[in-house]
């Protein structure tokens, strides 16, 4: 019995402290939160990979994720939140739907993208997020980017370069050994990265999309709306593929249900509720913090242990994600 509530507990801790913070928080109380949205969102790749490995396609895990975070929100979403729900505007539905469908495409080519070429290369490319994020808020949201947040910029993605490296080169007889650009371009390596390039522009749009609605709404009846117009086009996707979430193994929907719980319900909810408060090319920053934190799980629960130069990546990472916070956050 007590196994069965654990899912509704951790929801309801979660979006209980979420709620509670319906004034504008301190800087210090929102650099806090982010990293521990930064520390969930960080067990996505193990999950994912643990449910690859049992035998789920991508797409099924993008749809299960979504599904279940959204029925984990229904009750209190269509409850609670019921009459702000009902005082959306036509353009705010749209809105919604915009960001529904560009986290959709995320989730979709990114996952995918696994399968076609490493976790390194493609966590290096999918993080390349805040580079687009800077390059269109300006524009889009008219957001000034400030030196700071472009100096932290510089140095988290300089770190999740050498993280990126240090897992595809090796050191030979005293020499970085990589793969060739032949090697590269004539093997399925090229599609890979270019779909994990594809989900940082799907993840660019998402977080300028929700830029805009998110001060309009609330985090919970904002997360529910989104994520479900996201679980619903990519259960069309699903089936359109020709797939069907029925007959895994028993283990697959634990790291489906782990996956929907932890780095969605609980990771993505933590920054969807900063977009409120802090420039979006803040938040968008703060997600270099992921190959830190899957470096630490894969430590503990893969027994993969890292390297100096990955040791060396992962400082520099948390450096520029401190230098973008202090930037963003005293704005």
């Amino acid at each position: 019995m007590d196994k069965v509530n654990v899912p509704a507990r951790i929801s309801n801790i979660s979006f209980t402290i979420l709620e509670s913070m319906n004034n504008h928080p301190r800087s210090s109380t929102i650099v806090i939160t982010l990293l521990f949205g930064i520390a969930a969102v960080s067990t996505a790749s193990i999950f994912i990979e643990f449910a690859q490995n049992a035998g789920a396609h991508s797409i099924v895990i993008a749809a299960f994720r979504l599904t279940l975070a959204t029925l984990a929100l229904a009750p209190l979403a269509l409850t609670r939140y019921r009459s702000q729900l009902g005082r959306l505007s036509r353009r705010e539905w749209l809105l919604a739907l915009l960001a529904g469908l560009f986290l959709a495409l995320h989730f979709s080519v990114w996952i995918t993208s696994l399968q076609y070429t490493s976790v390194a290369s493609s966590v290096v490319l999918v993080t390349t997020t805040p580079l687009w994020v800077a390059l269109f808020s300006p524009v889009v949201l008219h957001e000034r980017v400030g030196r700071g947040t472009y100096i932290g910029l510089l140095l988290a993605l300089l770190g999740g370069t050498v993280v990126s490296l240090s897992d595809a080169c090796s050191w030979q007889a005293g020499a970085l050994v990589c793969p060739s650009g032949t090697a590269f371009f004539s093997g399925t390596a090229f599609l890979g990265d270019f779909l994990a390039l594809a989900g940082a522009w799907m993840a660019a749009g998402y977080m300028l999309v929700g830029r805009k609605l998110r001060p309009k709404m609330d985090l919970i009846p904002y997360v529910f709306v989104v994520y479900g117009m996201s679980a619903v086009l990519l259960i069309i996707f699903m089936f359109g593929l020709g797939e069907s979430p029925l007959g895994l193994p028993p283990i697959t929907y634990l790291w489906l249900v782990l996956l929907a719980l932890i780095p969605q319900l609980i990771g993505h909810s933590v920054l969807n509720w900063s977009l409120k408060y802090v420039p979006v090319s803040l938040v968008s920053v703060t997600l270099l913090g992921e190959p830190v934190g899957s470096t630490v799980l894969a430590y503990f629960l893969l027994q993969q242990q890292p390297g100096w130069v990955k040791i060396g990546g992962a400082v520099l990472i948390l450096l520029g994600i401190w230098l973008a916070a202090s930037a963003g956050v005293d704005k």
